[in-house]
């Protein structure tokens, strides 16, 4: 279980003044420690915005508690193979993914670049046209 996450650095350039075609979003794993039943993970974060517009980088820390079978299974997959176990790896990207791009909104801004955020896109089908609620198909007005 994910107890912690502390964003440690942030850094954003807007390099160009150009229609954003992209973003590429990429989450590594530096290290993984384990300590008195707690495991630590540093991480970095890079959003690039494509055609070289911008950069958005973060990194900083998760800890977690986990059993001490699956923390051992952590640390010693980390040690030989560099990787998380699926599972478990699946829970910290996703962490990471949510921590970075809502505090990315506030450092991206600063520079004038877009969220780091793809927004779902919001679909009305023919027959929700003015109820509440919507619908799941598309609406012809929003094509």
């Amino acid at each position: 279980m994910i107890t912690g996450i502390k964003i440690q650095s942030a850094e954003a350039k807007h390099e160009k003044d150009e229609e954003v075609s992209g973003l590429n979003i990429n989450i590594s794993i530096e290290s993984v420690s384990s300590k008195g039943g707690e495991t630590t993970i540093a991480f970095k974060y890079v959003a690039s915005y494509l055609e070289g517009v911008g950069e958005l980088k973060m990194g900083g820390l998760i800890t977690a508690k986990e059993d001490a079978k699956l923390t051992r299974e952590i640390v010693e997959r980390w040690e030989k193979e560099k990787r998380l176990p699926d599972d478990f790896a699946e829970i910290v990207l996703n962490a990471i993914n949510y921590a970075c791009g809502t505090n990315g909104v506030l450092v991206a801004r600063a520079v004038n670049l877009s969220p780091p955020i793809v927004p779902p896109r919001i679909e009305l089908s023919p027959s929700a046209t003015g109820q509440a609620g919507g619908g799941k198909g598309k609406h012809p007005d929003l094509l």
